[in-house]
């Protein structure tokens, strides 16, 4: 079973970016996130949702 959500670190290496333009993603809504605690939690379903192939629309 794969996690709902990941950390900024795990985020950073599944999108291959570094951790000031992730930061930007969350803060502009491209990415979306909770904060439990003091951690920040990034949603697997929407890195995947940035990282898929984007479809033609017909």
């Amino acid at each position: 079973m794969e996690p709902e959500v990941v950390s900024v670190a795990e985020a950073r290496n599944m999108m291959r970016l570094g951790p000031t333009k992730i930061y930007e993603m969350i803060g502009s809504g491209e990415l979306a996130s909770v904060k439990i605690g003091r951690r920040r939690l990034v949603r697997v379903d929407s890195i995947r949702r940035l990282t898929s192939p984007v479809q033609a629309v017909a």
